[in-house]
Parts: structure tokens; sequence; C-alpha cells
């Protein structure tokens, strides 16, 4: 079963320098009928105008997981980490028992796009930390790129819950397959572009969630970058 939610039915919030979208309820949007999937909590699209940002602020609890897609992002925290984030890049911050971090656009002319994920962690009370790992475009051109994962297999990023999460880009008519492990389910959100997911259209800003399947086939209608969560 394959349940769709397209991109125009997300929450949206313009902070004139923020325009954001948001997968799930989130902040000031909440519907709930929409509060994740499965371990997966949050997904929202951002995009911050030239030299905008999200000064210093807690979390807790949460592996937040950052995917720029567009230009650039800076990030400063309390464990005393600082980096710039660009596309091709992942980074995932385990909030455990207390963090404050701030993002910021580095550049003053360029906007910039992120997608900010949060899944909800195996257990509270966890050690704060920090990583980062690039993935060349050649790695996920018409394949499934394994980015994140619970034993960091792969050379992927770390996640503290049984959750994978793979990128792909993908050309017209290239087509990658994912097997769904038992008892586990996928949610997959498009990028940008457009693709066809088991005979379901989906296109940039759109998701869905699978529940029941043993496989699923994603083949790009136009040239496309789509990531997959499979999740527990």
């Amino acid at each position: 079963m394959i349940r769709v939610r397209k991109s125009d039915e997300r929450g949206h919030a313009d902070h004139g320098w923020l325009d954001t979208r948001h997968t799930f309820s989130f902040a000031s949007y909440y519907d709930p009928r929409h509060m994740g999937y499965r371990s997966l909590r949050v997904i929202n699209d951002d995009r911050v105008l030239g030299g905008g940002g999200f000064p210093t602020h807690p979390h807790r609890d949460m592996e937040i997981v950052s995917y720029v897609v567009e230009g650039a992002l800076e990030h400063k925290d309390s464990l005393g980490t600082g980096s710039v984030i660009r596309p091709g890049d992942v980074q995932r911050m385990t909030a455990g028992t207390g963090v404050t971090h701030s993002e910021f656009n580095p550049s003053a002319a360029e906007a910039m796009r992120l997608l900010q994920i949060w899944i909800l962690p195996e257990r509270n009370g966890l050690t704060p930390g920090y990583e980062q790992k690039h993935f060349p475009l050649e790695e996920r051109k018409g394949q499934l790129r394994l980015l994140a994962s619970h034993s960091g297999r792969e050379g992927s990023v770390t996640l503290h819950q049984d959750a994978d999460l793979y990128a792909t880009v993908l050309g017209p008519g290239e087509t990658v397959r994912h097997e769904i492990g038992s008892g586990r389910g996928a949610w997959v959100q498009v990028v940008r572009g457009r693709v066809d997911v088991e005979g379901q259209r989906l296109e940039e800003g759109d998701g869905a969630a699978i529940e029941n399947e043993r496989r699923i086939a994603m083949t790009g209608v136009e040239p496309a970058e789509v990531l997959l969560f499979d999740l527990m």
C-alpha cells in the first residue's frame, strides 16, 4: 500500500528570510493525521535567503539529519563543532541530553535549500554527538546510496535508531529497486524532479508512506533526486 503526501498539502510558513514546508506537524503547523511516520518525525523543506538563518536554539532527545540541496549551511554548536555543509554532505547531530546550535546561510546573495530531518532516537538521554560525511554525486547516480544507518555500515553516518536513509539521483527511465524487510516500512521523499513509484507519479516535495510491500521500484520520469527511508 502506498499513501501519497502531496507537496501542496504540507504545512507552510513564510518568515521572509525563511520559506519552509512541513511534511509532518511542526512548530505552529499541527495536523493530527500527519505527526510523522514510524520513527521519522520531521521533514522540513527550508529555503533560506542569503544571510538568513536560525540563531542559537536548543534541542534534546532527537537525531537531526541535515541534507543540503542548494547553497551552503554554516553550523555551530555547543559541542565545539563548526562546519559548512554543502550539497552531497550529510550531517547527523545527536541532541541527546541537550545541545544548542545555530545554522546560517553564509552567502550574502545566494539562497540555500535544506532538508531538515528529525528521527526519534532508540532511547532518550544519549550523549550528544556530531558526525558529517560527504557522498559524491557519482555514488548516488542511478543507484541507492546509503547515507545513514544504525550500524554506520558502507561508510554511512551513524543513527541511534533502527533506520536507514538512502539517496538516489535518477535520469529519465532509470530505475532503482529496494527490498523492504518483514515488519518494516518505507518513506519516499522527492527532493526535486519527478519519479514513478509503483505506478504513483510523485513530483518535487511529494512524499509517500509504503506499507505491506516487500519491495519497491522508483523510475525517473524526468531528472530527479529522491530520499528513501527504511524504518522499523
